[in-house]
């Protein structure tokens, strides 16, 4: 049984579980603006199912067709199925059924659910192969995270009319300017094993610069989904949190200084999920 529960651990470890913090609160916050409020517990527990599933998948994914860079990586050698403490038939047998228990909640929200599934778990699976041959790997992983509130709003309304395209636009560059910050870590290396991203390709100092775009791009959008939606002027405290959120990642890293990278990364950027999330909630509740 403990050999069972350790496995457990392994393969959550291996696929970064606790990073679902960042898709998940913005797929609830598609939820939130379609229903005006806090859908039903049923929809809400199944469209949780569908984000942790999808994730699942995908990270299990990245993890088989990248074991042989993740091998070579000085930073990535001790990744699970490098170490050999993940067999690859498990981490296959793990996307599979992640997979299909995330078509399975798609099917138990509505047949628009179901519909899209295929493509937002192709999304999520092409950025896996996309360093292999395009710099612009960021935007291609920021398109998949961006499907996260569209996910939400389908979840409960069963339509794409009326979804904010701006909210998903916020995503998709907030995701492209972290991915590419913390992409800076490996610069040489995906140089060495010619690898495409934005650092390898410009440098980290121009890199940091286009990151900064994105994420001013970000916020802008986050701005206008607001101004879109009518929501109450409490959503802007929280913009105010996530800009000051945005803007301290970019003082705490530097392309000659990356020590402090994580707390960009993981910390920074998932207050900046759940900010959004609770401010969007609360402004839908004080407005209504």
């Amino acid at each position: 049984m403990m050999a069972i529960w350790e496995k457990i651990r392994i393969l959550l470890e291996m696929i970064k579980f606790e990073h679902s913090v960042f898709a998940l609160p913005f797929a609830l916050t598609g939820a939130l603006l379609a229903e005006r409020g806090l859908p039903g517990g049923l929809v809400l527990f199944w469209l949780v199912m569908a984000m942790v599933w999808a994730r699942t998948a995908a990270m299990g994914f990245n993890r088989i067709v990248d074991r042989k860079f993740d091998a070579a990586n000085p930073r990535t050698a001790d990744r699970a199925i490098p170490a050999g403490t993940v067999k690859l038939w498990e981490a296959w047998a793990l996307v599979l059924v992640a997979s299909g228990l995330f078509f399975l909640s798609c099917a138990m929200l509505n047949p628009l659910a179901l519909l899209i599934s295929p493509l937002a778990l192709a999304l999520t699976f092409l950025y896996s192969l996309t360093k292999r041959f395009t710099w612009l790997c960021h935007v291609v992983l920021g398109v998949a995270l961006a499907v996260s509130p569209l996910g939400g709003w389908v979840a409960v309304a069963g339509t794409l009319t009326g979804f904010p395209w701006v909210l998903s636009l916020g995503v998709l560059f907030w995701v492209a300017g972290f991915d590419t910050v913390y992409a800076c870590l490996d610069t040489e290396f995906d140089r060495s094993a010619g690898l495409f991203s934005l650092p390898a390709r410009f440098g980290p100092r121009l890199a940091f610069r286009l990151a900064v775009f994105f994420h001013v791009l970000a916020f802008l959008c986050f701005v206008i989904t607001g101004l879109v939606m009518g929501l109450h002027f409490i959503f802007a405290v929280g913009l105010l949190i996530a800009a000051g959120a945005l803007f301290y990642q970019h003082l705490a890293v530097s392309p000659g200084d990356l020590t402090r990278i994580r707390l960009s990364f993981f910390t920074l950027n998932g207050l900046i999920s759940l900010v959004m999330f609770a401010a969007t909630w609360l402004a839908l509740a004080i407005g209504s």
